[in-house]
């Protein structure tokens, strides 16, 4: 019904329900925000994992902490898994979940903000304390229209908050510098790879990557610290220093913030190990976008693999699809075998969708890493099937990387939700191998 009732009406008059659903919701739950003060991350990757780098942070300082990501739900120390497949979710449930926070006794609120969310008024009403900005890439294209709309959604956060938190090497940072209202602390690292309006507030330096995480001091204007992050590649210590930045703001000290940042081993679904004695590696992550894709490609062969990276992944359904070809190229271009497969299509027909990805490879390619189809390129449109081919084919040292559905717990096929988790299937496909 929703989906005739959007090709049928205006635009306009869809928002205008949008933002009637956010005032009533606000109302009827009593304006919780009110009473908690709110961090809101928003940016195209990385949010799910700076918002629990912030969490770990201010409970480290003993405040009791809620949170809402992708991933999951946390009020005080309970926590239990988000099964909406939405980031932000509605706005009754929103205004709801925030109302129990505030009865538990809630200090902080760490809420992961997406531009539908904006954009839908689904967070009508919270008036972030600090807007996070981790960073702006290819997303979204189809509901914005263009980069610059879907900018401009995200930086509404920003216009209400009182401090804002840039990311100094983005390319977006000149136009979010420019909006007015808030106080603005910015970070960034030593060798930036754009030319940027200046030093960072928060900068780090002697950075040192390895296969299982990073070393890097960090460089405020009042001191510095080493951090030891478990968590492996370069997009990971930018998200380490959004949310240091917080705490900076918060004045909290840095070296509370360097146990609380060393304690996290990893984030589900981001960069995820499944290990079960085999001789090559699996990792699960969230990725699906191009920029998301291409940092977990580089940070796997910056780490002197001697194997191959045999890559498992597909893209979403209706949802845009410029992004599609791109995700083909880089996967032509980093691993050595591509196996496109089905991931939540939602409306559309998940062969068509593995078409459009897989037009992108050849384009990736390289002289040395051509593609050759049923050799080292594969169209498998059964998940399962896809994840099953990728171990038998792995060789002892390989990378094999799924991508798309991180810690998600099913796929979208036709308005109906069918049980799935990557890692549940990578666990059961790794004992059947072992007991062959």
């Amino acid at each position: 019904m929703k989906d005739f009732l959007r090709k049928i009406l205006p635009k306009s008059m869809i928002l205008l329900s949008h933002k009637a659903r956010g005032i009533i919701a606000a109302l009827i739950y009593g304006m919780p925000s009110r009473h908690i003060r709110v961090i809101a991350v928003t940016g195209t990757n990385g949010k799910t994992t700076t918002c629990h780098m912030i969490s770990e942070i201010l409970q480290a300082a003993n405040y009791k902490t809620a949170m809402a990501t992708t991933i999951n739900f946390q009020i005080g120390s309970k926590r239990w898994k988000n099964t909406t497949k939405m980031t932000t979710i509605s706005p009754f449930a929103l205004q709801r979940f925030i109302r129990k926070a505030v009865k538990a006794g809630c200090h902080w609120l760490v809420l992961e903000v997406t531009s539908h969310s904006i954009a839908q008024y689904r967070i009508w009403g919270i008036q972030p304390k600090i807007s996070v900005l981790t960073n702006i890439t290819h997303d979204h294209l189809d509901y914005h229209g263009n980069y610059e709309q879907y900018r401009n959604t995200k930086a509404e956060i920003f216009r209400q908050a009182e401090t804002s938190i840039i990311n100094m090497d983005d390319k977006s940072v000149s136009f979010f510098l420019k909006i007015p209202e808030a106080k603005k602390i910015t970070y960034g690292l030593d060798k930036p790879e754009i030319d940027r309006p200046g030093r960072p507030d928060i900068l780090a330096k002697k950075i040192i990557l390895e296969p299982t995480g990073s070393l890097f001091t960090v460089i405020t204007r009042e001191s510095q610290v080493a951090i030891n992050l478990k968590l492996p590649g370069k997009f990971n210590i930018y998200n380490a220093l959004a949310a240091l930045s917080v705490a900076n703001v918060l004045k909290i000290h840095l070296e509370l913030v360097k146990t609380a940042l060393a304690r996290i081993k990893n984030i589900p679904g981001r960069m995820e190990k499944v290990e079960l004695g085999q001789s090559f590696s699996v990792l699960i992550d969230y990725a699906h976008t191009p920029d998301a894709l291409e940092k977990i490609y580089t940070t796997i062969k910056s780490s002197n693999i001697k194997g191959r990276i045999i890559a498992v992944f597909g893209a979403c359904g209706n949802r845009d699809r410029s992004k599609r070809p791109i995700m083909g190229a880089l996967a032509g271009r980093f691993a050595d075998v591509v196996i496109i497969t089905n991931e939540d299509p939602y409306d559309e027909d998940p062969v068509k969708i593995i078409e459009e990805v897989a037009s992108g490879v050849a384009r990736g390619e390289t002289q040395k890493n051509q593609k050759v189809p049923g050799e080292n390129f594969f169209k498998i449109l059964d998940r399962y099937q896809a994840i099953e081919k990728a171990f038998k084919i792995a060789r002892t040292d390989d990378v094999v990387l799924i991508t798309g559905k991180g810690d998600e717990e099913c796929i979208v096929s036709i308005g109906k939700k069918i049980p799935w988790s990557d890692r549940k299937i990578a666990k059961e496909l790794l004992l059947k191998r072992m007991q062959e």
